[in-house]
């Protein structure tokens, strides 16, 4: 009983980091003076690990609790054409973070977007 228990709470703990890690980086459209940058947040256990975005460093506003701006056409630059997801890298350890939806499409591929008052 006890190792059936034990087997439990493993598989348990298992299925929840993935869940975890996902809450760890989120991405936002942000005005930046004339332009739009994509805002990309997260944490760090190591206030000094470098912060890399699809694999180029960035400097980060923040220590554990960080976020860099990165103006949407310096990003185009760095992803694949309607890349949907950027790779971020903390102190070499990757994690892929979802971009808002058809940030980087091409205006010819976007059929309908609706957008309603809160």
């Amino acid at each position: 009983m006890r190792r059936l228990l034990l087997c439990a709470a493993a598989l348990g703990a298992g299925l929840s980091m993935p869940a975890f890690a996902a809450e760890a980086l989120s991405t936002r459209l942000v005005s930046c003076g004339e332009e739009s940058c994509l805002l990309v947040s997260g944490t760090r256990t190591d206030a000094d690990a470098q912060v890399a975005i699809n694999g180029r460093a960035v400097a980060v506003e923040g220590a554990r609790k960080w976020r860099v701006r990165v103006p949407v056409n310096t990003l185009r630059q760095w992803s694949a054409p309607s890349a949907r997801t950027i790779m971020v890298s903390i102190d070499g350890v990757p994690d892929e973070a979802d971009l808002p939806i058809g940030m980087l499409m091409g205006i010819e591929h976007l059929a309908m977007l609706t957008i309603t008052a809160k």
